[in-house]
C-alpha cells in the first residue's frame, strides 16, 4: 500500500522592500518654518529646508501657479529627498508628480506630449456636486424568496433619532446588502442616484449585542433629523484623467489600461472649457499641484522652451527641478550655460541651493538608514562607516549598511561591527579607488584615452 503524500506548507512572509527614500515623513519644520537639525527622516539643509518650507506654505494656500522652482547642489545632498519631503507634507488632495527628465525621451509619443501629460497630471480639479443620500441605523432587514419564480423580495427598516421608516427592497439592492454584509444594528447610507450602499459603523445602542467583536468593528452614533438628507460630495480628479476618460472609448477604464497614448488638443480644449465653466458656476476649483523634474539637464532645448510657454497658462502647476550639473552644455545646442539650463529658464526660477553634508549630518542620516533597514550597528562600526561617508560619498556609505549586514549574518552576529564593515569596504570599491585603479592598469582596456 503506498504511503498518502502530505503536502508541504509554506510559511508565506510579506516582503517590504525598503527604497532610498522611504525614511522620508516630511520637510522637518515645525509651526514657524524652522527645520530642526534631524526630524522626519531629514537631516541637515536647513537653508534649503526652510525656503521648500515657505514654497510649500505658498501652494497651500494658493497664492503660487506657474512658477520654477531649480534645486542646484552636488551629487548626494538630498535634492530628491526635499523634493519626496514636500510631496509627504502637501497631503493626498495636491497632485504630486515625478519624473527623470530621460522618461520623456520615448518612441510611443513626443517630448512636448509627454512634458504635456506630466504638465496636466499634476492640475487637479476639485469637483464639488450635491447628492441625495437615505442614512440611518438598520432596525430589521427582511428578505422573502417566491417559491415559483425564485425570484427575491424583501423590506427594510430604516431609523434615525427622529422617524422610522420601511423601504421596499428589489433583487439588486438585496445583492448589495448581502455583499456588503449588512445586518440589524449597522449603520449605513443608501445614495440615491447610484443605489450605492456604504456601511458607516456599527450603532452604539447595539454594542452590548456580541460579546465578541473585530479589533476593526467601527462604533458611530445613531444619525439625527431626517433619514433623507442632501449632502455635498467632492471629487478630486486631475486635468489628466479627465482628459483619457474623455479621449477613449472605454471612458474612465482606461486609466487602468495603461495604454494612454497621445491626447488630441480638441479634447484639452473642451475640457478647460468646461472647467472654466464649472468654475464660474462654483461647482468646480483648480488645485494646482506640483511637477517635479529630476536630472533636468537632460531635457534639451525644444523641452526647455516648450517648459517656458507651459509655465504662462492659466492652469500651470509648480515646476521644481533639480540638478547636479555645473557648468554644463544644453542638449540640442553648441552652448553652455549654469546646469545646463537655458538662460532665460533660470531667469524665472527661484534657486534653492543645497550643500554637501558634515560628517556629523552623514552619522545622523546613516543611524536613521539603519533604523529602515532594521540592522543593529555598534558605535564603532558606525563611527568608521561616517569616515567612509565622509572621505567618499553618502550614497556609497548607505549601500554598505545592508551588504555589512549580512556579511555579520554570515557570521552569527547580532551587530553590525567594523570587521564587517572593513570586509564589504574591501569587496565593493568606490568611484575613487575605480578611477585609481583604471589609471593604473587603463592600457588594458579596450578605448584607453588617458595619456
Amino acid at each position: 500500500m503506498a504511503a498518502p503524500k502530505i503536502q508541504e506548507l509554506k510559511e508565506l512572509t510579506r516582503i517590504e522592500r525598503i527604497g532610498a527614500h522611504s525614511h522620508i515623513r516630511g520637510l522637518g519644520l515645525d509651526d514657524s518654518l524652522e527645520a530642526r537639525a534631524v526630524s522626519q527622516g531629514m537631516v541637515g539643509q536647513i537653508e534649503a529646508r526652510k525656503a521648500a518650507g515657505v514654497i510649500l506654505s505658498m501652494i497651500k494656500e494658493g497664492r503660487i501657479a506657474g512658477r520654477a522652482i531649480l534645486m542646484a547642489g552636488h551629487p548626494g545632498t538630498g535634492k530628491t529627498a526635499i523634493a519626496m519631503g514636500m510631496a509627504k507634507a502637501l497631503g493626498e488632495d495636491t497632485p504630486f508628480t515625478m519624473m527623470a527628465a530621460s522618461e520623456i525621451f520615448s518612441l510611443e509619443m513626443s517630448k512636448t506630449e509627454a512634458l504635456t501629460q506630466s504638465l496636466r497630471r499634476s492640475i487637479g480639479v476639485r469637483i464639488k456636486e450635491e447628492a441625495e443620500l437615505i442614512e440611518g441605523e438598520v432596525v430589521e432587514i427582511e428578505i422573502e424568496r417566491s417559491v415559483t419564480s425564485g425570484a427575491k423580495a424583501g423590506k427594510l427598516i430604516l431609523k434615525t433619532t427622529e422617524m422610522e421608516t420601511v423601504y421596499d427592497l428589489g433583487a439588486k439592492m438585496i445583492e448589495q446588502l448581502q455583499r456588503e454584509k449588512v445586518v440589524s444594528g449597522d449603520v449605513i447610507t443608501i445614495d440615491r442616484a447610484s443605489s450605492k450602499i456604504s456601511k458607516l459603523g456599527r450603532s452604539f445602542a447595539r454594542a452590548s449585542d456580541y460579546d465578541a467583536m473585530g479589533s476593526q468593528t467601527r462604533f458611530v452614533q445613531c444619525p439625527e433629523g431626517e433619514l433623507e438628507k442632501r449632502k455635498e460630495v467632492v471629487h478630486t480628479v486631475t486635468l489628466h484623467e479627465m482628459d483619457v476618460i474623455n479621449s477613449r472609448a472605454q471612458g474612465f477604464l482606461a486609466l487602468f489600461a495603461g495604454d494612454t497614448g497621445e491626447i488630441k488638443d480638441e479634447v484639452r480644449e473642451q475640457i478647460d472649457q468646461k472647467v472654466a465653466e464649472w468654475r464660474e458656476e462654483g461647482k468646480a476649483e483648480i488645485i494646482p499641484g506640483v511637477l517635479f523634474i529630476d536630472e533636468v539637464h537632460m531635457l534639451d532645448i525644444e523641452c526647455f522652451s516648450f517648459l517656458n510657454r507651459a509655465l504662462e497658462s492659466d492652469t500651470a502647476p509648480i515646476v521644481i527641478m533639480a540638478t547636479n550639473r555645473g557648468i554644463a552644455q544644453i542638449r540640442g545646442t553648441k552652448f553652455r550655460s549654469p546646469h545646463g539650463v537655458p538662460l532665460d529658464l533660470i531667469d524665472r526660477s527661484l534657486i534653492i541651493m543645497t550643500r554637501p553634508y558634515t560628517a556629523e549630518e552623514i552619522m545622523n542620516i546613516l543611524k536613521i538608514r539603519c533604523e529602515e533597514e532594521d540592522v543593529e550597528m555598534t558605535e564603532d562600526a558606525l563611527d568608521l562607516l561616517t569616515t567612509i561617508g565622509s572621505e567618499t560619498s553618502l550614497r556609497y556609505a548607505i549601500q554598505l549598511i545592508t551588504t555589512a549586514s549580512l556579511v555579520a549574518q554570515k557570521r552569527k552576529a547580532s551587530e553590525v561591527d567594523v570587521q564587517d564593515i572593513r570586509r564589504v569596504y574591501s569587496l565593493f570599491i568606490d568611484i575613487k579607488r575605480s578611477t585609481q585603479f583604471l589609471k593604473e592598469y587603463q592600457e588594458e582596456y579596450m578605448f584607453s584615452e588617458i595619456n
